[in-house]
């Protein structure tokens, strides 16, 4: 090692607390100045020196080594000098070069610093400072001129330079270092640096002078993020609106940006667009790029926390798009804040780039273009425009338990229980024994809170039961399971060696299934319109199985905005009790499955099996029906449900059609040979 660059980082601080960690253009000074030194070309390994945990913390990741600060060597009095030997003699590192950085000086030029320590390398120098040259005119309080005579008044250009210490960097001999203890000795040079790399951060309006100035001194940088959030006002527009006679709104986007959002979700980066504002003009846009979108925001910082909570996003790898002072919360939540040019300059500020096209005149392709540059896959193949679609194309399998469902995995079958245990649990035992002999993999039921579910105008309706006539209300009470029947389900159904869950159908619901800890839930298609309680299913972070019956695509695009994509099953269902087969619209599993990018299965309520079959052809990846002992049975799923027989008969079959299917490579079986060589008749 011939060069060693050591950070010295306290922890304490006089005049900014915790300096060495506040946020410029989005990093903490003590990883810009790690990554300055990192990237210059003659520096071969980076050391900082701290006394504080989140410091050493942010130190390690940005690729640096750490030295833990004596507290002798920790206080304001101590030198810097100090510092650098401690660290020298705790790595017994003898490099021939060692470079003092300050943190405190947050744009540091890797060729910069290279620069001064060949100067040293060479023999040109033993210690060189970084200064800035400047050909100002200096005088003393006494008002006697320092560089210049009052008396023979020359042009500024005939001056010559003199050069302030800025205190960005120090490049010493190292051995002239332990001699002497001190960072200058023998020859000394000054290597300069530019204005807009010589400010040095001591007070707090230094501070903020420094992140102003950021997003224009940076160099760009690809961004590398997982997702991409906009505003819409003053980002996909230029925040003005055209109202005609009738008070319709109309704003002016930029194609180009159409097409920089098709190439991110290509590229498999999520959008999302948010908007303070509840506007149709929004709505419309957002659905022709093919992205969900927020609107009507009180707080966006909250919605945007939820959102990546939901997606289960590192907000370090999101980058967020703002333009005015109520974006300014949502650009501290991200590791890559964004403005655009003629944002306000509180968000110009906080910025860690600002773009150079403004809103509505592609701002949000040169993002694009910024993010796809972090991809090379992406970036050097281009891409062709495609219909829009909602969610980044996947198919990946989402596992539940130890089973992954999904494309080129086995089908997953479900027992749907549902009600059909009447309220009795040895019923329930009976089915679960009926599913696992079939051969199914999991089983399901239903979970209400039946004074929540129940509506009012129906709770005091008389109805004949097997138990007698009593209210509706009772009756839901009388066959709703509850902690000690589930408790006995879960055993039972480990003992088979099946997976059961449930849909619930109210909040309290989610919390009790959590308690029992089920490995998955399922979205009733009554429920999916009911988003508070997909908020509470979201929230879980448990893969989700959504059933789109009697949905229209507008309420599924809904429901997956806040369900996420991550771990989210689909099931294409027609809610027709028991379903006609002009009704099963069976290529609706394709739709779902090119618009959503995600697993999609079939949840049937036909009588028969060939349905059900038919949808695993088409690349249903899970299969639900529901189960019973008898269709005769008193209640209402029955009479729609297979019995032991028919679900036995429909596992073995589609155990069949998944090795029928094959992999769709042509070649000749071993069984075709002998025919071959009996029937081919070639001919020339």
């Amino acid at each position: 090692m011939r060069v060693l660059a050591v950070v010295p980082a306290r922890g304490g601080s006089a005049g900014v607390p915790l300096k060495n960690l506040a946020l410029v253009g989005g990093v903490p000074l003590v990883t810009r100045a790690v990554r300055a030194c990192l990237r210059a070309e003659l520096v071969d390994e980076v050391v900082v020196s701290t006394d504080h945990a989140g410091i050493a913390k942010t130190a390690e990741q940005a690729g640096a080594t750490v030295v833990e600060r004596p507290e002798e060597l920790s206080g304001p009095t101590a030198s810097s000098e100090s510092a650098v030997l401690h660290a020298l003699d705790a790595l017994g590192a003898d490099p021939e070069v060692v470079v003092l950085v300050q943190a405190t000086s947050a744009f540091i030029d890797p060729e910069t610093l290279s620069a001064a320590v060949r100067k040293v390398l060479d023999g040109e120098a033993d210690s060189v400072v970084s200064g800035l040259p400047t050909h100002e005119f200096l005088w003393t309080a006494a008002g006697a001129g320092v560089n210049h005579d009052p008396a023979v008044r020359k042009r500024r250009q005939e001056l010559d330079p003199q050069f302030r210490e800025n205190g960005a960097f120090y490049v010493m001999r190292t051995s002239g270092l332990r001699e002497h203890g001190r960072r200058f000795f023998g020859t000394i040079a000054v290597q300069p640096v530019p204005p807009q790399h010589a400010i040095e951060i001591d007070r707090p309006e230094d501070l903020e002078l420094v992140r102003a100035l950021a997003p224009f001194v940076d160099q760009p940088e690809p961004i590398d993020v997982d997702a991409v959030v906009t505003d819409f006002d003053g980002v996909h527009t230029d925040d003005r609106a055209y109202v005609d006679s009738d008070g319709r709104e109309m704003v002016l986007v930029s194609r180009s940006d159409g097409m920089g959002v098709s190439l991110l979700k290509r590229s498999g980066v999520k959008v999302l667009v948010m908007s303070t504002e509840q506007n149709p003009v929004v709505a419309a846009r957002a659905l022709k790029l093919g992205v969900p979108v927020l609107q009507g925001l009180s707080d966006k910082r909250t919605a945007l926390r939820e959102w990546l909570r939901i997606e289960g996003l590192d907000p370090a790898r999101v980058a967020y798009v703002g333009n005015d002072v109520n974006d300014l919360g949502a650009m501290a939540e991200v590791g890559w804040p964004v403005a655009t040019p003629d944002a306000h300059p509180k968000a110009r500020a906080a910025a860690r780039v600002v773009l150079t096209r403004p809103g509505g005149s592609g701002a949000v392709r040169e993002l694009g273009d910024r993010v796809l540059a972090a991809r090379p896959e992406t970036a050097a193949t281009p891409v062709a425009p495609v219909a829009p679609v909602r969610a980044r194309p996947r198919f990946a399998p989402v596992p539940i338990g130890d089973v992954l469902v999904g494309d080129g995995e086995p089908v997953y079958v479900i027992g749907e229980i549902g009600i059909n245990h009447n309220g009795d649990l040895d019923i329930a035992r009976r089915l679960i024994d009926v599913a696992a002999d079939a051969g199914c993999q999991a089983v399901k039921f239903q979970k209400r809170t039946p004074a929540i579910c129940v509506p009012e105008e129906q709770k005091g309706q008389i109805r004949q039961t097997p138990w007698g006539e009593m209210t509706y209300l009772e009756y839901k009470e009388r066959t709703e399971f509850g902690r000690d029947e589930y408790r006995q389900i879960a055993k039972y159904c480990d003992e088979r060696g099946l997976h059961w869950f449930a849909s619930p159908w109210d909040v309290p619901s989610v919390e009790f299934l959590e308690e029992m800890d089920v490995l998955v839930h399922k979205v009733a298609s009554a429920s999916i319109a009911d988003h508070e309680l997909l908020r509470a299913l979201a929230a879980t972070g448990k893969p989700i199985i959504l059933s789109t019956g009697m949905s229209t695509l507008s309420e599924i695009d809904r429901a997956v905005e806040i369900l996420g994509t991550d771990r989210l099953i689909m099931m294409h269902a027609t809610s027709t009790y028991p379903l006609p087969p002009e009704e099963a619209n069976l290529r609706t599993i394709t739709t779902l499955k090119e618009r959503y990018g995600v697993p999609v299965g079939y949840s049937g309520h036909e009588r028969g099996l060939q349905i059900s079959l038919a949808a695993v052809t088409l690349g249903a990846v899970t299969v639900e029906r529901h189960i019973t002992l008898d269709r005769t049975m008193w209640g209402s799923d029955h009479a729609a449900s297979l019995e032991p027989s028919g679900l036995e008969h429909l596992v073995r079959d589609i155990r069949i059609i998944e090795q029928a299917m094959g992999d769709g490579v042509k070649r000749v079986f071993p069984g075709e040979e002998a025919p071959k060589a009996r029937l081919r008749r070639v001919t020339v």
